[in-house]
Parts: structure tokens; C-alpha cells; sequence
């Protein structure tokens, strides 16, 4: 496939998160960027900024401004009905899954791919964050936006590219790493993969894409289902260790072990142990690649997170607002535990959107289990995305199963207000994949009017 040679390209569902960074990939390129998505989201407003035409309805009239479009990139969440997919096919215009035109344009460089079922975004931002402080980043794909940069697209001069690699549909296994780091293996798009094992068969599967298991990197929880690989952890048998771990004044201080020399003197913002780990795999995987300790220590110190990854929105004297993706049980776990680490004389208040019917229901139990140990937890009606609803499954099956007398279903912002108690020394949580990421402006607003 030749890329550089094109002229004009259309995006169906172009104001997602990892289409979006492609279409300002293109942009950058000079070539004539248009396409279509059901929402005008802040990542679609900011390609318009830039020239981009978007479409948010789906008219055949606008068919007469496509007829130079020589290449069409979908994502797999579209509607196998939408007609602009229809269009492309019926006239024969090329097509192709975001994830195949992300392994093309990454597969000339040096490609650090990072995948796993959580924290693939927050260890591609800092690998990605560190690369840049040593002038060494190609391109970087980030499937959420750095708060370093505002942006999910960067691009320098070096040899070496980051993407994150995603497991929904298979995607992954259209990319040409030669760095993998592996972040998690637990069970999640049942949807696909049916099993937790037929999971972990695609993540050997894309592993299996390397041509040296010495560019594999592990997490220590799951580095026993790999040979030959490096693994990262807290454990004194990983490749890189971190130890001495230390909070203080809001920051975790730190040092490592990596080939039987320790390293001092790291700090990171990111609270949770869940992050140190995203941390110590975005360590090794630079150390592999040629990156100094101390540009790797000045990029951790200077990063700044991703906007919904613990994204702490308001400090007040008895109000502590954060706003985060966690989606999954797992990473409501390990955000419930970063949060009482770092606040734990406060009550901990929980709003989450469960994303997904299908998710709801394949964890339903898990779900309630960790919505349980908040102080007072509140849900929205759930989030669909791509999915029709599944009979017997919503928001007050997963209410009834909380062991929480402080539980509620709530719909709108202003009535989350009328049961907050800001007397109280809080901290505020805002949850989920869905559209709650659009909560947090009126939540500060109504906040500070207070």
C-alpha cells in the first residue's frame, strides 16, 4: 500500500479517539482529510480547526463530494449499514480498518506497540513522553489525550514509533512491532473472544508477531505465560524492579534494579500502584531502546498524565474532584485503592456509567463487588456504544447486587447535586467509557458556584 502517493482520504467515524489521531496524522501529511461520525465530539471540533470537513448525518446528497476520495479508513465500531461505508464499497474504493492503516505508516520505523486490557493508554503516553524529552519519537498513536501536549498525535524527527495496540476485533494483529510491552491479560470483549483463554490465545497470537522475545516486555502477574520474555514489577526476579517506593507531598518517589545496578531518585505524579507498573513497563522498554536514565528520569517527572486517567479536575478545601475511563472492574478496583492511598481520611464517592450491555452483563457480579467499596456510589443507565440492550440487563440489576445502603440511580448532573452532602470531606469520582466524560464541566461549574 503506497500512503505517501494519496491525495484525499475519507474517515467513517472519524471523531473517535484513535481515528481522530490518524485523520491529524494525514493532516500533517498535506493530504485532504473529510469524513463522517455520528457526534460532534471536542476531537472532531478540533479537526475542523484544522480544516477537516465532518459530517454528522448520514444524507446521500452528500455523495457528489466524495468522488475524489482515493482511500476510505473505517473504525470497526461503525454500523455495517452506514451508506458511507455502502458508498465506498459499491464504487470500489479502497477500505481499510483504522488498525491496517496504523500498521502501514508504523511499520517503516522502529515500532513500541503497547497492549493489554488496561493501561495500555496511560504506558504508551509515558513511553511515547519520554521518547520526546530524548528527541527519539517517529510518530506516536495515543488512544487518549496527553496532558503534556492536549493531544492523542505526536510526531518528531527519531526512528521510533508508538502506538497502542488493541485487542478489540484482532485489531492488533495488523501492526509490525518490534517492542511489545504487555500490560494485562484479564478477561474483557467476551463479545469476541468468548473465553478468558481464547483472550489470552489473541494476546500469544500478537505476541508471536516479534522477531526477538527479548523485545517482550511483561507485567509480573502474567509473564508466566511467556518464555525468553523481560517482566517488570515489584518482585525481585523481574528484569526491572522498583523498589523503595515512598508517597510524598502528592508524588510517588521511587528506584529500580535493572541488570543488578540500582537507579535512585525517580518520581511520578500518577497515584496507584496500577500506575508504577505502567511506569516501570514504559521504563524498560526505553531502557531497550537506547533511551539514558536520566532522560528517562526527567520524563517522569515531567509528565503530566491523560485527560480521564486519573484526572484530577478540582481541588477544593472538602472537595477533591477526579475524572477517569476505568471501565472494567479491574481498573475500578485499582482506581478505588489509588484514591484511598493518596485521600484516606476522605469518604470516597463513586458515579459510574457501566459501558456496554454486554460487559455489564459478562461482569455483572465483579461490578457490584467493586462498586461496593465505595462510601456512596450512584449509577447511570448504561452507556450502549455499538450494542442493541439485552433483556434483563441495566443499571438497577447491577444496583440491586451493590452491598452499599448508600446507592442510587441518577440521570442528569443537577440531581447527583441534590444528594451530594458538601459539608463533607469528599472525594468526587465521575467513571466510565461513555458519555459521563461529558459531566465534568457542569460538575465544576456547580462546584464552584457552591
Amino acid at each position: 500500500m503506497h500512503l505517501d502517493n494519496l491525495k484525499n482520504i475519507y474517515f467513517i467515524g472519524i471523531g473517535g479517539i484513535g481515528m481522530s489521531a490518524l485523520a491529524h496524522y494525514f493532516v500533517y501529511k498535506g493530504v485532504k482529510v473529510s469524513g463522517y461520525d455520528r457526534n460532534k465530539t471536542e476531537l472532531s471540533k478540533e479537526l475542523e480547526k484544522i480544516g477537516v470537513e465532518i459530517f454528522y448525518e448520514e444524507k446521500t446528497d452528500l455523495f457528489a463530494g466524495l468522488k475524489d476520495v482515493q482511500l476510505a479508513i473505517y473504525t470497526p465500531a461503525i454500523s455495517p449499514t452506514n451508506i458511507y461505508l455502502e458508498h465506498f464499497k459499491k464504487n470500489q474504493v479502497p477500505l481499510f480498518k483504522r488498525s491496517k492503516i496504523l500498521g502501514e505508516i508504523t511499520k517503516p520505523l522502529d515500532t513500541i506497540a503497547v497492549a493489554g486490557t488496561h493501561g495500555k493508554t496511560t504506558t504508551s503516553s509515558i513511553v511515547a513522553h519520554i521518547l520526546r524529552s530524548n528527541n527519539k519519537d517517529g510518530v506516536c498513536f495515543i488512544g487518549g489525550i496527553t496532558s503534556n501536549y492536549n493531544s492523542n498525535f505526536l510526531i518528531g524527527d527519531g526512528n521510533l514509533s508508538v502506538v497502542e495496540a488493541d485487542e478489540y476485533d484482532r485489531s492488533f494483529m495488523n501492526l509490525f512491532p518490534d517492542t511489545i510491552v504487555l500490560t494485562s491479560m484479564d478477561a474483557d470483549h467476551l463479545d469476541i473472544y468468548e473465553s478468558q483463554d481464547l483472550l489470552i490465545k489473541g494476546f500469544k497470537d500478537f505476541t508471536n508477531l516479534l522477531s526477538d522475545n527479548k523485545k517482550l516486555i511483561v507485567e509480573e502477574s502474567i509473564s508466566d505465560f511467556f518464555r525468553e520474555n523481560l517482566s517488570y514489577g515489584f518482585k525481585q526476579d523481574n528484569d526491572l524492579q522498583i523498589i523503595n517506593v515512598q508517597i510524598k507531598e502528592g508524588l510517588y518517589l521511587f528506584d529500580f534494579v535493572y541488570k543488578n545496578q540500582t537507579h535512585e531518585d525517580f518520581q511520578f505524579k500518577m497515584p496507584g500502584s496500577y500506575n508504577l507498573l505502567n511506569a516501570a513497563g514504559s521504563i524498560l522498554a526505553c531502557l531497550i531502546n537506547g533511551v539514558t536514565i536520566e532522560s528517562i528520569r526527567n520524563g517522569l517527572k515531567s509528565y503530566s498524565g491523560v485527560k480521564r486517567r486519573f484526572d484530577v479536575l478540582l481541588t477544593l478545601p472538602k472537595l477533591k474532584y477526579i475524572d477517569d475511563y476505568a471501565h472494567h472492574p479491574k481498573e475500578i478496583d485499582s482506581l478505588l485503592r489509588a484514591v484511598k492511598s493518596f485521600y484516606p481520611k476522605k469518604l470516597i464517592i463513586g458515579v459510574f456509567q457501566p459501558h456496554l450491555y454486554s460487559r455489564t452483563r459478562d461482569f455483572m457480579n465483579y461490578f457490584a463487588e467493586s462498586l461496593s467499596g465505595f462510601d456512596e456510589i450512584f449509577l447511570l443507565p448504561i452507556y450502549p456504544a455499538r450494542e442493541a440492550p439485552i433483556e434483563g440487563i441495566d443499571s438497577s440489576v447491577l444496583l440491586r447486587k451493590i452491598k452499599n445502603n448508600n446507592k442510587r440511580i441518577i440521570n442528569s448532573v443537577d440531581e447527583l447535586f441534590n444528594f451530594l452532602n458538601l459539608d463533607l470531606d469528599i472525594v468526587l469520582l465521575t467513571i466510565g467509557a461513555g458519555d459521563i466524560d461529558k459531566w465534568p464541566e457542569k460538575i465544576k461549574k456547580i462546584a464552584l458556584n457552591d
